[in-house]
Parts: C-alpha cells; structure tokens; sequence
C-alpha cells in the first residue's frame, strides 16, 4: 500500500520522532494465528503542529481549567490533510475488526490518562465506527477539483464564466513570458538535483511561513526509492537549467495530492501555475478524476476548486469538557456547511445563461 510506505518513508527519515513531536504508537490488531488484520496510524504527541484540523482553542480552555492537555494520541498521516481510511482493515479481517480498533482506540486513551484521540480526515466507513465507540464528529472542508471528461486545459476553461477564463489565461501567460521553463517530472525523470532543490525550496517556504521544519532531507530520498511511480514533481528551472521553484505532488489510484511547495525566486502566478494549473494538465492528461491541492485557501475557488466536507474525530476524556466540546461541535457544524454554501457562488463555472 502506498499509504503506508509514505508512513514508513516518515518514520525512517526521522520526520516523525520525538525530536519533532510526533512519537509512532501505532495501533495493531491481531487475529489467533498471529496475522495483522487492522491497523492504525498512531503517534502520541505533545503539540498540535502538522495537523490542519486545529485544537488549540481547546488545548487552551483545558489547560487554563487546570487540565493537562497534552500529551494526546492523533490517528492520521502527519503533516498531510489528505482524507482517506484511517482505521486500516485487511481484506479478509473478520466484519468486526473496524469497530474493534475504534473501540480500542477510546480503550487506550483512558488507560494510558490522556485527555484525548483524535483520528482526523477519516473516510465515511471509519466515521461510523469512530461515533459508534464515543467519538466527537467535527465537520471541515478543502478545496477539491471535479474531472468532468475534460480532453485538455481549454475545456475546463470553456466551462468557467469568461471573466474567471480570461484571468487564468493571463495568469497562464504572465508565467510563461517569465523564461523560466517548466516541467513535470515523474519517478526516475526526477534526478537527485531536483531533490536538493527541492529540500531548498521547503526550507525557504517554511522560513517565510514562521513554521518547523519537520521533513528531512532523506524523506525525500525514501519517498523516490519507494514510492517512485506515485511521485509528481513540477520543476520551474532558469535559463541555465537550474531549478528555482518546485511543487510536489502524489499521485493515488483516482487523485492527484498536491502536497508541497517552494520558490527561491518572486515571479507573479508562478504558484498558481505550479500547484494548480500544471496539477490539473497532469490529471487531464492521466485521466485522473481529481486534484486535492491540500488545506484551506479559498485562492483556490476561482481556480476550479470547490468546496468538500472533511470529517473528523474526536474523543475526549474528562465528561464536562467532553460536553463543552460536544456544544461547540453542535454549533460549528452547521456553520462550516453554511459556509460552505456561501462560498459557491464564487465558484467559477458559468451559471445558467452566461457565456
């Protein structure tokens, strides 16, 4: 599986460690022949970096109530906001197993005395097991792009409004009057230059963003060892071939994960053309249904990218903050589909009517 050679990618590298606050502690279920039929993605913490679904609020309230929040267990991938299946199941566990590893996962919080688990991004199917075991659900949402058959870039643009098609051409061709050449490398077309690179352009977004630097340089190595035939990589190189910015991008069996990127040069768009624009020419190309350029930025709306429900969830130990929670979920469920709502009007598809 892929997602669990990313995760062994992490864990090899020293990203995850306790040097960066996220210790592996993952969960394993067993059946009597000793054979791994479910597994959780684990790690106990002592912060809430690296997650996109944001707790401080809570961690705050708790702790100024005398409580000691952290540390806490986080099921899901780390540094990574990708929804997907969270309470991992073989093929032929018994029916049961996905109940009993949410059931497990409540179980160790309260023998271990922590305040909380949290199992964030999970798919549908893992929900309800997770709410059946007394898991708070909360409610988020990305920004997602939709193939709808589209044979190149021009048919999407011919199904956005002309005002929004003719700013992304411009967009489009502001970059490429630039002069810096661009390309989408994948697996071994990636060399070990573009990886030092690229580990340049990461630390640079990360100084600019006041953040922690939690990949190492030889994640990116394992990740090109292991996963290679998963690996996008879009290169912007100078006149000289040198390459000045980068976006990093995984490629699953129906979705192209925008995942990083970085720029040592200041050029107009390049961003948008990098993360967004070359993403989706690589997904028209493969015929892949769609794009998840990551968390947040409603930049990315009038871009093709809409709106879509996240879920999460929570369990939470002491009974008057679990209530406390449990109340500001109930309120900001129906806010964050509202605001949902609200945003698609600045979607830029035409509307009935328009050219």
């Amino acid at each position: 599986m892929s997602a669990t050679r990313f995760l062994a990618a992490l864990e090899e590298s020293g990203s995850v460690s306790l040097r960066t606050g996220w210790v592996p502690r993952h969960l394993v279920a067993e059946s009597s022949d000793g054979r791994i039929v479910g597994l959780v993605p684990l790690y106990l913490k002592g912060h809430s970096w690296g997650e996109y679904v944001f707790d401080q609020g809570w961690a705050d309230a708790f702790q100024r109530a005398g409580g000691s929040y952290y540390p806490k267990l986080q099921g899901g991938v780390p540094f990574t906001p990708v929804p997907g299946p969270r309470l991992l199941v073989a093929p032929d566990a018994p029916m049961e197993t996905r109940q009993k590893l949410a059931e497990a996962l409540a179980e160790i919080g309260t023998r271990l005395g922590l305040s909380s688990v949290h199992v964030t991004f999970a798919e549908d199917a893992d929900m309800d097991a997770l709410t059946a075991a007394g898991f708070l659900e909360r409610h988020g949402y990305q920004f997602h792009w939709q193939n709808r058959g589209y044979g190149n870039f021009d048919d999407f643009l011919g199904e956005l409004a002309s005002r929004k098609r003719k700013a992304i051409r411009k967009e489009r061709e502001s970059v490429a009057a630039s002069g810096l050449a661009i390309h989408t490398r994948v697996g071994g077309d990636i060399q070990a230059r573009h990886w030092d690179a690229f580990y340049d352009f990461y630390l640079a977004t990360v100084d600019k963003r006041w953040g922690s630097a939690y990949l190492t340089r030889p994640f990116f190595d394992r990740i090109a060892e292991t996963l290679a035939e998963r690996v996008v990589l879009i290169v912007a190189e100078d006149g000289r071939g040198t390459p000045v910015a980068g976006a990093l991008n995984l490629r699953g069996a129906d979705t192209l994960y925008g995942r990083n990127w970085g720029a040592i040069v200041d050029v107009p768009f390049l961003h948008f053309e990098l993360c967004y624009y070359r993403a989706l020419d690589y997904a028209i190309a493969e015929g892949l249904p769609k794009v998840e350029a990551g968390a947040q930025g409603e930049h990315k709306l009038q871009r093709g990218y809409l709106p879509t429900r996240t879920r999460s969830a929570h369990w939470i130990a002491n009974p008057s903050f679990r209530r406390a929670v449990a109340n500001f979920l109930e309120q900001e469920r129906p806010a964050i589909a509202e605001q949902m709502v609200a945003l698609l009007p600045l979607s830029p598809f035409k509307r009935s009517g328009e050219a």
